[in-house]
């Protein structure tokens, strides 16, 4: 049996599978509500806010921390309302902590 092993790029396979391309779509719409949020995050908090997934009409943001979400929760009107202004349909941001590792 003779295989031919053909490379390809991560784009060409993100193409190329409607599943990849739709979660590849999303991955960039998340990156880019980010970034027209920015400027409403607190300079000292920037850092800790990461684009997270869209489920439909809820968007969600991954943080670093309890405090940090705790800050940015005051902020999420804000947030969707520009969103909205920008065409983006957003019904709510949820705000997701990332697990903390025990320190040993």
């Amino acid at each position: 049996m003779n295989r031919h092993h053909q490379s390809f790029t991560l784009l060409q396979a993100t193409q190329d599978s409607p599943t990849l391309a739709h979660l590849s779509a999303l991955a960039t719409e998340s990156s880019a509500r980010l970034k027209l949020i920015e400027k409403l995050i607190p300079a000292t908090l920037r850092s800790a806010v990461r684009p997270g997934p869209i489920d439909g009409p809820v968007w969600c943001l991954i943080l670093d921390n309890n405090s940090i979400a705790a800050k940015i929760r005051q902020l999420l009107p804000s947030f969707e309302s520009h969103l909205r202004s920008k065409g983006y349909e957003v019904s709510a941001i949820r705000l997701k902590v990332l697990a903390q590792s025990p320190i040993t």
